[in-house]
Formats: C-alpha cells, structure tokens, sequence
C-alpha cells in the first residue's frame, strides 16, 4: 500500500529545508527565508492544532449565546453582543471563554509567546 506524507508533514518537510539553506542567503532572502518558514510552521499547527482549537471556540461560544451555530455564525453574533453592550466583563463566562479561545489561538500562531505571569 502506497501511503502519502500528511500535509502536516509536509509542511514541516519545506520549513526545515528552508532553515538548512538560510544561511547561504544574502541578509534580505535570509529574512523572506525565516518568513516562509515560519508561515510554513503555522500552516502545519493550524492543520494539527485548529480542529480542535476551533470545536472548543464553537463549544464555549454556543454556551455563552445559548445555541448552537457554526464558528463564523457565534462569533460574529458574539462580537456583536460584546459591541453592543449586551455582554460585558460582567457576562459569567466571558472572559474565561475569550481567554481560552484566545490562548489556543496564540498556540498556533506564536507558540513561544510567553503571557505575563506564565513559566
């Protein structure tokens, strides 16, 4: 049976290649190097990590408005709510739910992002 790599892998695959030649690059590629490859990174953590990232936004979502809905249909009714005044820091839920959503989010685009207070 022929098996593929996961596009997850190749992702990696093509950031890695890209940091074993960077530094051959003159400074300017060099950095558009560094770019691509963390662009690549991302793509590979977005594809591993953003199902489930993204089904535990919908979850805590559909808590907080009371129904259920898909991500770009909460997230813009709670955007909305939040803009509106209807919900606040006030709102039991708000913040442990944005902070959340917003911490898996960061896990995939800045993974070495270090939040204040944290080890």
């Amino acid at each position: 049976m022929i098996t593929h790599p996961k596009t997850e892998e190749l992702a990696q695959s093509v950031a890695l290649w890209i940091e074993q030649i960077r530094p051959s690059l003159d400074p300017r590629n060099a950095f558009l190097a560094r770019v691509a490859a963390n662009a690549m990174a991302t793509i590979g953590r977005e594809i591993t990590q953003g199902p489930a990232a993204e089904a535990e936004a919908v979850r805590l979502m559909g808590d907080l408005l009371g129904h259920a809905g898909t991500h770009t249909e909460l997230n813009t009714e709670l955007c909305a709510r939040i803009r509106s005044g209807e919900m606040t820091v006030g709102t039991p839920g708000l913040l442990t739910a944005l902070t959340t959503i917003a911490r898996n989010q960061i896990a995939i685009d800045q993974p070495s992002y270090k939040a204040e207070g944290s080890l």
